[in-house]
């Protein structure tokens, strides 16, 4: 039985399952709990533990159709200017609540397009957030980057405000992907922006690459592959494509007929994986690579890697602030979403009230699987002793799942009296067998596919 054969058998091809970038995930989140809630999380903060920080900015001036995050396309500054006013004043809020003395470890910039935002803009909203949360000593700062949308001035404004990673949007180089998703970029372009950041001392570099996109072929993404390796990246992300027109919209542009089946998105991953890892790169997770030396790949072998809405992380910070429409914040109590429309975000933060729309209160129960769940996606393992250390008796709730995936997965895992293991053939199907101790079904969530 060949492993395609295998994999079938236990469902991944069929299966539409969580990321698992949190537990509980998103659908869950419900409106009671909100604005009073994420207040009175800011104010309970510990100072003495730093804090990390995702700024969302929604703006693009081209909306890729592939994407299904909340954005929104501009060809003018004028409503990025007043978005940035709207974060100021959702920072001078912050201000007014969080703890004297808390720092921020960590702070990443996504979209949107965060590199729409000229010079000025950039260190407009880059003090503003340091003004109410300074830097720790051990302070990093990541930033999505378009590279039809980054030039000198904009590389040097970053640097010039703490920047220490930068995130390459690259998808696919294949011009008939490209122009089926609506992002044209050449392999020029996106060196010519690898040149200036590296030129600039920007020390860390992550590429993102996107397999199950439409007309990509086997030949087509190894070529991708290939030249993305031409860049050196110290990091490479590996996703799936997700295609959920009912929620993104734009998606409807994508012809359906032109995506690659289950089992050839499948094969499109694996073929990139062995080529990562055939050039030293050390796998991490499901969908991660990096060089041996950076601190993705060491967090990974000590059994330390972490995993939130950005993906796998090294980020040890309890607290994530979420700033901007669509932000999620996480507190040792639960969630909080900011509102997502941009226009709902700017009304609530124009009424000096936060922003926060929607969340979720963590149960101890959904503590432990919430733990489990990021262990099995990160380690692919459980250690029983540890879980009994970190939660006690109630670790031992869990243990006829541990039991059944052992049944269910026979072949795929191993199951001691000290832990639970999946084999190197059995971590695809990681999301799948994490998704037995998710304790929640949300009513029409729609889910990505597994494979």
């Amino acid at each position: 039985m060949t492993q395609i054969d295998r994999l079938r058998r236990y469902g991944l091809f069929d299966a539409r399952v969580p990321r698992y970038t949190s537990y509980p995930t998103a659908p869950v989140f419900a409106p009671e709990i909100s604005a009073g809630f994420q207040e009175a999380c800011l104010l309970t903060l510990d100072p003495s533990k730093p804090v990390s920080v995702y700024m969302h900015l929604p703006f693009c001036e081209r909306l890729c159709w592939f994407c299904a995050c909340h954005t929104q396309g501009t060809k003018s500054l004028s409503p990025v200017e007043g978005y940035v006013d709207a974060i100021a004043a959702e920072l001078s809020l912050l201000a007014d609540t969080r703890p004297d003395g808390t720092q921020m470890g960590m702070l990443h910039w996504g979209g949107g397009t965060p590199t729409i935002l000229p010079p000025a803009l950039i260190h407009k909203v880059a003090q503003a957030i340091q003004a109410v949360l300074p830097p720790s000593p051990q302070f990093e700062f990541s930033v999505e980057t378009d590279p039809t949308m980054i030039d000198a001035a904009k590389v040097e404004a970053l640097r010039a405000c703490g920047m220490t990673r930068a995130s390459i949007g690259i998808q696919d180089f294949a011009p008939e992907v490209q122009a089926a998703i609506g992002r044209p970029q050449s392999f020029g372009v996106t060196r010519r922006c690898v040149d200036m950041l590296r030129a600039a001392g920007v020390g860390s570099i992550n590429a993102d690459l996107v397999y199950g996109l439409p007309f990509q072929t086997a030949e087509r993404f190894r070529t991708t592959v290939r030249r993305v390796l031409e860049l050196a990246p110290d990091r490479i992300a590996l996703f799936g494509y997700a295609h959920v027109p009912k929620i993104s919209k734009r998606q409807r542009l994508i012809p359906t007929s032109a995506l690659p089946g289950d089992e050839m998105r499948y094969t499109l991953s694996q073929e990139a994986r062995g080529i990562f890892e055939q050039e030293g790169y050390v796998a991490v997770g499901i969908d991660h690579f990096a060089k041996p030396g950076d601190a993705l790949a060491r967090a990974a072998t000590q059994g330390s890697l972490r995993r939130n809405f950005q993906g796998y992380t090294t980020d040890e910070c309890e607290t994530l602030i979420g700033l901007g429409a669509s932000s999620i914040s996480r507190f040792s109590q639960g969630y909080v979403q900011n509102a997502s429309a941009t226009s709902a975000y700017m009304k609530r933060i124009s009424e000096c009230q936060f922003a926060g729309a929607r969340g979720y209160a963590f149960t101890q129960d959904d503590r432990l699987r919430g733990h489990v769940i990021e262990r099995i996606m990160c380690d692919f393992r459980l250690d029983f002793s540890l879980l009994r250390t970190a939660f006690g008796e109630a670790a031992e709730a869990l243990m006829p799942i541990h039991t059944q995936i052992a049944r269910d997965f026979d072949g795929m895992v191993d199951l001691t009296p000290d832990r639970l293991t999946l084999r190197p053939e059995g971590t695809p199907l990681a999301r799948l067998i994490a998704q037995r101790y998710d304790a929640h079904d949300p009513v029409g969530a729609q889910f990505s596919k597994a494979s």
